[in-house]
């Protein structure tokens, strides 16, 4: 399910984002009623550059960050200390995103990080694609799929209803954030890069979404 608005009024009773001046037509579209639903931005094949226009359309989302580690550069100065913090937002509903942000304070980084994901935020289309189930309710995904992110590859296999999320304490989140109750999780790599592990996730998720778009084009082709 996806919570959309007729208008911007509601929005801003809602949010109190009176002020958001639109930078982009796509915010515009948002703030004016025409998109009500991030299934709408998908298919029309635009990237989401405004945080404001996942707010917007999402007003449910949670945040949680997953690491905050210190990292180092190299300059003409010495070297410079950061911060980066790693964050998955989601609705629990069908949505979920994975950002990373950097700064010299941790706060900042934090934000960094949550609008990223935001911005990153993705449809997750759920089925029941086990044997072993067949009871037809989306509880978990609809069939295998891969991802990978650097040396990370991540498979993702429908589970049995009643199973749970069979992973890792922070993929199990970023699943459970994105609607995902029952799923197999396999991986390889260097696992212990989380950021790398959750954006193979999200490829994997992603991978849904090319599927089902290309059915839906060999539909229209066969009716033409």
């Amino acid at each position: 399910m996806t919570r959309g608005y007729r208008d911007y009024r509601e929005v801003k009773e809602v949010f109190n984002i009176a002020a958001w001046e639109p930078a982009t037509e796509l915010g515009r579209l948002v703030k004016s009623g025409s998109i009500t639903s991030i299934e709408q931005i998908l298919n029309m094949g635009k990237r989401i550059a405004e945080v404001e226009i996942v707010d917007a359309l999402l007003p449910e989302l949670k945040n949680e960050i997953v690491e905050i580690i210190s990292v180092q550069r190299m300059t003409r100065n010495g070297r410079r200390q950061k911060f980066r913090a790693t964050a998955i937002v989601g609705d629990g509903i069908g949505h979920v995103g994975v950002g990373s942000g950097k700064d010299i304070e941790t706060k900042a980084a934090i934000d960094s990080a949550i609008k990223a994901a935001k911005r990153n935020i993705i449809p997750v289309v759920l089925g029941c694609g086990s044997w072993q189930c067949n009871c037809g309710q989306p509880h978990s995904l609809p069939f295998n799929v891969k991802g990978k992110c650097g040396s990370v590859e991540v498979s993702l296999r429908p589970g049995p209803k009643g199973l749970g999320v069979v992973a890792s304490r922070y993929v199990k989140r970023m699943l459970e954030l994105g609607g995902a109750k029952d799923i197999w999780t396999f991986s390889r790599g260097r696992t212990r890069t989380r950021y790398n592990t959750l954006m193979a996730v999200l490829d994997a998720l992603k991978s849904i979404l090319a599927m089902k778009n290309l059915e839906s084009a060999c539909v229209l082709e066969k009716q033409s």
